[in-house]
């Protein structure tokens, strides 16, 4: 597997110069908003997602100034939800630094997400980028769906396959398969191309989340065992769902008993990891996840061969392959 610094590598300009265009579109002559916005910059992860634009931009055609822009809407539409969720969680971390609303309170956290929604709709409106628009707001109208549809569905505890894959769809892989959508449309593909990139990215994201479905079974707390923060905070992730579906009802009754009253017992825990386990959930989970990693690389086999093409095969095993 490549490291990210080698995936980056055909984009490396493009993402150098995307870093001092979008500090610029955030700029604010509200000093408290400045500060708080070049705090966010700085704790910027890795930058997957305008990877994920400017290799599909590569992939479909030339990278162009549109494609800056539909990097920096999704940054700024993604980051704002980002800001309100940890607001709504009350979180005082992210990414192990301290979150917007731990330093400066709810109130400013959600102005400052209110901002960066409407500063991503006013750069694509100032740029007559209206497709990209669409394409991004429809992510964000998915993203919130799905939330809401995994919260109205963790009260019942009655996730079944095809609801899961519902949830992940439109929670995590919408975002991802707008990131490709925009960065083929920013080139000027036409709408067939567009759709065939949006679809890579929903299988793509996909399979990202079912890995974070394993990881946190794969990945050990400091105790050096499995950390269950999923069960902990009560969600039906694919290998739980496998255990339930192959269970017995006296088991599934306890089950659902942990996950939803005792999330908390490390010894109940410990024993449904174990459960999991023993059901061949983690197995059954990692197969859905390659079956979804292969149709995402199988859709773009069809585009002519580049290091572009190359690069975005790696970036999507790459993240099906992290450890953390």
């Amino acid at each position: 597997m490549n490291t990210l610094d080698q995936i980056k590598i055909p984009v490396a300009g493009h993402l150098a110069a995307f870093d001092d265009k979008f500090k610029e579109y955030l700029k604010s002559k509200v000093f408290l908003l400045d500060t708080i916005t070049r705090y966010l910059y700085k704790r910027k992860g890795k930058q997957v997602r305008p990877l994920f634009v400017f290799l599909s931009a590569g992939v479909c055609g030339e990278v162009a100034e549109n494609t800056y822009v539909a990097a920096s809407l999704i940054e700024m539409l993604h980051t704002a939800t980002l800001v309100h969720d940890d607001v709504v969680d009350d979180s005082q971390l992210r990414r192990g630094l301290f979150s917007i609303n731990a330093l400066w309170k709810n109130k400013i956290a959600v102005l400052v997400g209110d901002f960066l929604l409407s500063r991503g709709m006013l750069l694509a409106l100032e740029k007559n980028a209206f497709g990209l628009l669409k394409i991004v707001s429809r992510a964000v109208q998915e993203m919130s769906e799905g939330e809401l549809l995994q919260i109205e569905k963790a009260r019942r505890m009655d996730i079944k396959e095809e609801v899961y894959f519902e949830i992940i769809r439109k929670k995590t892989a919408s975002l991802i398969a707008s990131c490709c959508a925009s960065g083929a449309a920013s080139t000027g593909a036409d709408p067939e191309t567009v759709e065939r990139m949006r679809l890579f990215g929903e299988y793509a994201g996909i399979a990202f989340q079912i890995k974070d479905d394993l990881l946190d079974y794969e990945s050990v707390s400091v105790t050096g065992k499995p950390s269950g923060i999923d069960i902990r905070d009560q969600k039906m992730t694919l290998p739980l769902i496998h255990l339930l579906n192959e269970c017995s009802a006296s088991d599934k009754r306890w089950i659902i008993r942990t996950v939803k009253q005792f999330n908390t017992d490390t010894g109940r825990v410990k024993r449904l990891i174990e459960m999991v386990r023993a059901s061949g959930g983690l197995e059954y989970a990692g197969k859905t996840m390659h079956a979804y990693r292969e149709q995402a690389t199988g859709l773009i086999d069809g585009f002519p061969a580049s290091l572009h093409r190359d690069s975005l095969k790696q970036l999507v095993i790459f993240t099906t392959e992290r450890v953390k």
